[in-house]
């Protein structure tokens, strides 16, 4: 199946309004909540498909908010509109399976099924087997600096579809809007579309 309309499909719309409506998640730069989405969408669903199916839908500047890091300083986080959220989570669904076989197995982070618990029972395991050394590596802020023409490049090795290329870096060049004011993105975080390619 194309995998822009197994994007747009009906069930898989459906699922991925679920999860946001699950996740619940803070409005962004448009203010609209989750409890919002589903009239919008019945308002707006037929004009925003033909969007993506054309390639021609923009998303919104995420919202940027501040949170404090346990061990002290700042984090950035950039909160995307509900919409984006949902475009975000269908694209994920359709993708994931795609490329999570492509992975490294020894691979944990932000993945399906996985969980920091694992990779250490694999680190112990690791030593057991008589193997001296166990390498954790944890590239600080690697979402906040990821450069996006290598992201892409590696992404199209799998997606050949210009339609959802153009509109994952779309999606991780939206601005970050804070007081008011648009600032552009050419590296940095976008959270659902960085777990969906890297």
């Amino acid at each position: 199946m194309d995998l822009i309309l197994a994007i747009v499909s009906n069930d898989n719309m459906k699922q991925a309004h679920q999860r946001v409506l699950r996740n619940k998640g803070a409005p962004g730069v448009d203010g609209m909540t989750v409890e919002a989405l589903a009239p919008y969408l019945h308002a707006h669903w037929p004009e925003l498909k033909q969007q993506l199916l054309t390639g021609d839908y923009q998303p919104q500047a995420v919202r940027k908010v501040t949170i404090p890091k346990p061990g002290g300083g700042e984090r950035i986080l950039g909160i995307p509109t509900v919409l984006d959220r949902l475009i975000q989570q269908a694209l994920h669904q359709v993708l994931s399976p795609l490329l999570e076989p492509t992975f490294s197995a020894h691979s944990y982070g932000f993945r399906p099924g996985r969980s920091a618990g694992q990779a250490v029972q694999q680190a112990r395991a690791h030593i057991e087997a008589g193997h001296r050394w166990v390498v954790d590596v944890d590239l600080a802020q690697f979402f906040d600096r990821v450069n996006h023409d290598i992201l892409m490049s590696r992404l199209a090795r799998h997606v050949k579809d210009k339609r959802i290329l153009l509109l994952i870096r779309r999606y991780l060049q939206a601005g970050m809007m804070a007081g008011g004011i648009i600032s552009p993105r050419r590296e940095g975080r976008s959270p659902r579309c960085c777990q969906i390619c890297c």
